[in-house]
């Protein structure tokens, strides 16, 4: 079922001749639950559709629709509230709050909202993201790794429909990023929840439903279990 769809999405940064196209007329569709790897280069564009996607950073031109919602349509105060409800979205670098300790940092986007935390899902997350004896830790007391699984469950906290990780390995060392994606695949699993996940690492991109290669900001290849599509052919 079409659950994520992009239409003709144009990112120009700067003009004249400074003027960079991060996305070429980037046309895709995404199914709901898909786990969906996004592979390119560094300054191919795979960032920017992730943040766009995410609603960070907004299109040049072109339509974003989740659910059949244009995303873009409306205030920037229901935009900031589609960000924190809507989608979870994990960095290479954990953005963690130095101040705040473990539960503290889950439970941010709820408190954000002044909503109740649901405590059951908490301890939930916290015993999936093997934290339950951390919880009270500040982030400098954690590994790399444990802080990278805290920024996964504030990203979990809100049950998103969709996850959105912008190379969320990148900091790590080989343990620690096989645990990484292999708790994304887990919430992928257990909760239905879309994945797109960026990186330049083919060795995580084979463990995805899908894999889309952006070169130059163009879709330059769609893989979908074992079918191959070129651009152009759509998805």
């Amino acid at each position: 079922m079409e659950f994520l769809k992009i239409e003709n999405l144009y990112k120009v940064y700067g003009g004249d001749e400074n003027q960079v196209i991060a996305l070429d007329n980037v046309s895709l569709t995404i199914d709901k639950g898909e786990f969906t790897a996004i592979i390119g280069s560094s300054g191919s564009g795979k960032s920017t559709l992730l943040h766009a996607i995410a609603g960070v950073d907004v299109p040049t031109s072109g339509k974003i629709y989740l659910n059949g919602q244009d995303i873009y349509a409306g205030s920037s105060e229901r935009l900031a509230i589609f960000r924190r409800r809507q989608v979870g979205l994990i960095y290479q670098f954990h953005n963690l709050i130095p101040t705040l300790n473990v539960v503290e940092n889950i439970t941010l986007p709820i408190l954000m909202d002044r909503r109740k935390v649901n405590k059951e899902r908490l301890e939930e997350l916290l015993h999936m993201l093997k934290l339950q004896d951390r919880k009270n830790h500040l982030p400098n007391q954690l590994s790399g790794g444990q802080q990278q699984r805290v920024a996964i469950g504030r990203a979990l906290m809100n049950a998103p429909q969709v996850m959105l990780a912008d190379e969320p390995t990148g900091s790590l060392d080989s343990r620690n990023s096989h645990e990484i994606v292999r708790l994304l695949k887990e919430s992928n699993r257990k909760y239905g929840q879309t994945l797109l996940l960026v990186t330049h690492d083919e060795n995580i991109a084979l463990q995805a439903d899908r894999i889309i290669r952006i070169t130059d900001g163009k879709v330059t290849r769609d893989e979908r279990q074992g079918v191959r599509r070129s651009a152009g052919m759509g998805t």
